[in-house]
């Protein structure tokens, strides 16, 4: 069995899958920071509930000066959405490209937004044999007939990071062939020494970069996302055009808060840390499973027990994790979990280490 949805953290439909309330599942699915939402953010939201009462500035001002100061880029190339999958699709309108290229496996709802308008989508397949990786070759695929062209980093399922010198390679070679280079940095934040492409804006006037804080924060109810372009034309006729309060008052406060707040970030680094080679190390020594070394919160793995239904089996252990079959060019072998807490990841590993023991020929 595999769940129909086309992201993590549907635990509702897992949990009525096998009959089970949803709160006893610890979801491996969503790859959310498990400190959970900051104090300093808890407190902002107690001290300010009257905010509930009246509707948010239409501009959302003081959220848009506080991401312009976190990256120190001017106040006009930053626009905040309802998420970062708001700005997907807001963006993918507003530029309108007819041929897009899409790196696969990858994020869904960049193929969703591509068809809604009606764009001709081309796939560049990832393939194993390569380490999911695209190469030096792949510039070759970014010809004139191409305008739009998506790509995440670290990648959503395989948790790859694209080489540096690659990825500007990239951004030179779209700027020759005029090709928008959207870039999904949802996971950058994990990678405390990347500061990824923000920085080189300047010099791509075509190239737009998506941010969340919706993981790294764990305010996946709140939604907040950000797009950050030089190409302020575009950013603002998105901030002309699109509906009115698409982000409630109490995700503006995150954002307001969020960023400053140290002591979290900091502990978020040190349970990264500890918990990343940790949990590598413990699924990389069970018979039955491949993985790759993850760069952020989440690790790819392939189970390699033939017949096995690794989700259906987890759940069993009220553990549920996200399988991969519904990304093009993988198929039901294929998964992705968080890293969480200790104790969870502890509870993970000995549950498939139980699966695992229990299966005919495991790793055979």
């Amino acid at each position: 069995m595999a769940f129909s949805s086309q992201h993590g953290g549907n635990i509702i439909e897992a949990a009525a899958a096998i009959g089970v309330e949803a709160d006893l599942l610890i979801d491996f699915s969503a790859n959310i920071n498990p400190l959970g939402m900051p104090d300093s953010l808890k407190r902002a939201i107690v001290e300010n509930l009257t905010l509930a009462e009246r509707y948010p500035d239409v501009e959302y001002r003081a959220l848009h000066q506080a991401l312009a100061k976190h990256h120190q880029v001017p106040l006009e190339w930053v626009l905040a959405g309802n998420g970062e999958t708001e700005l997907i699709f807001n963006l993918v309108q507003q530029l309108s490209p007819r041929k897009a290229l899409l790196l696969t496996p990858g994020f869904a709802e960049y193929r969703r937004a591509l068809a809604r308008i009606g764009c001709e989508v081309t796939d560049f397949h990832l393939s194993e044999a390569q380490g999911w990786q695209p190469d030096e070759s792949f510039l070759q695929a970014l010809t004139p007939d191409v305008d739009c062209l998506f790509l995440c980093t670290p990648n959503n399922p395989t948790g790859l990071l694209l080489d540096k010198k690659l990825l500007l390679a990239i951004a030179h070679r779209c700027r020759e062939n005029h090709i928008a280079l959207i870039v999904d940095e949802a996971f950058l934040d994990f990678l405390p020494d990347e500061p990824g492409l923000i920085p080189h804006l300047s010099h791509f006037p075509q190239l737009y970069i998506l941010r969340s804080l919706t993981k790294f924060f764990a305010i996946a109810g709140l939604r907040l996302g950000y797009l950050v372009s030089a190409d302020s034309k575009t950013v603002g006729h998105i901030r002309e055009q699109r509906e009115p309060w698409t982000i409630n008052a109490f995700a503006a406060l995150a954002g307001e808060v969020i960023l400053n707040d140290c002591g979290y970030i900091e502990a978020s680094y040190h349970w990264l840390s500890t918990e990343q080679p940790r949990l590598f190390n413990g699924l990389n020594g069970l018979r039955g499973i491949k993985v790759w070394p993850p760069s952020a919160n989440y690790i790819f793995m392939r189970c390699d027990v033939d017949g096995l239904d690794l989700q259906r089996r987890l759940l069993e252990e009220n553990i549920l994790i996200r399988h991969c079959a519904n990304y093009p060019g993988l198929d039901a072998r294929y998964y992705r979990v968080a890293i969480k807490s200790s104790a969870d990841n502890d509870k993970l590993l000995d549950a498939l280490q139980r699966v695992l023991s229990n299966t005919d020929g495991a790793g055979e």
